[in-house]
């Protein structure tokens, strides 16, 4: 990273400003939601062109609101951007929900400082929620604020992957500790943890901008993370992390994590 004094918080005109567009861009997802045709990337991976035109608004909207500011994006650059403060964006978190008609998506973006997320923002167009984490200061739901205490409880659900659920082949003899879900969204599967609705999530393939957001709101609620393999907070920049997975493990509290870490390390060790 460059070298001097880190750079600070963003401001509440920026931060209104972010906000303003989310909305912009939450309301063109809603509008484009069930009228889309979807097309392939050269990796395989769906894309549709409201992810497009998602990608362009909000990198367009961060230039003017953070102008010294980089921006990694799932569909633009994917290299960690060198100035000292920099956002990795999912513009449409769940193409695939999204195309197949399934409303369960959400925008993901994080703000990095020091290489790791200090502002981040997860909204959910078709739930018009949105959550927002400040390094410190803590997380919010629509505006009200979240606690350990305040969190959902009594949540017996394990979030997986269509990648993630291998595990089970590979414990065959063993019960597997949770009630399975899979969603389809990355980010708002780890979110899942902090709000209570999960005891914990375990993601085999995230890229950066599915965890970014989700990261800091974990942080924030003192919710374990494991890092399975690489670990994120060991960016550097100018890395291409196109092809860069951070597989990872979170739950709700130790005692879950103690619980589940062996389920963890089966995905990776078998």
């Amino acid at each position: 990273m460059s070298s001097g004094p880190l750079p600070e918080s963003l401001g509440s005109l920026q931060l209104s400003a972010v906000h303003q567009l989310l909305d912009r861009v939450a309301d063109r997802q809603r509008q484009d939601f069930g009228n889309i045709v979807s097309d392939f990337k050269p990796d395989g991976s769906l894309i549709t062109s409201c992810d497009r035109w998602s990608d362009a608004a909000i990198v367009a909207g961060l230039a003017q609101i953070a102008e010294q500011e980089g921006v990694l994006s799932e569909e633009g650059s994917k290299r960690v951007p060198d100035s000292p403060a920099y956002w990795v964006v999912d513009p449409l978190d769940g193409t695939t929900n999204f195309a197949a008609g399934i409303p369960y998506w959400a925008i993901s973006m994080a703000r990095f400082v020091g290489g790791r997320p200090v502002e981040a923002f997860l909204d959910v167009p078709s739930l018009n929620q949105r959550i927002v984490a400040i390094r410190g200061e803590g997380v919010w739901r629509n505006g009200k604020r979240l606690t350990n205490e305040t969190r959902s409880t009594g949540s017996a659900c394990v979030s997986l992957c269509s990648r993630s659920i291998r595990v089970l082949q590979r414990r065959p003899d063993q019960p597997f500790p949770g009630k399975i879900r899979l969603l389809g969204v990355a980010s708002l599967n780890l979110v899942s943890v902090a709000m209570g609705q999960t005891v914990a999530a375990l993601e085999a393939t995230p890229k950066i901008w599915d965890l970014a957001a989700a990261w800091l709101v974990l942080n924030e609620l003192n919710c374990p993370i494991q890092w399975l393999a690489a670990d994120p907070a060991q960016l550097h920049p100018g890395q291409d992390l196109t092809a860069a997975d951070f597989p990872v493990l979170a739950t709700g509290s130790p005692a879950e994590m103690q619980r589940l870490r062996s389920w963890g390390e089966a995905l990776l060790h078998g």
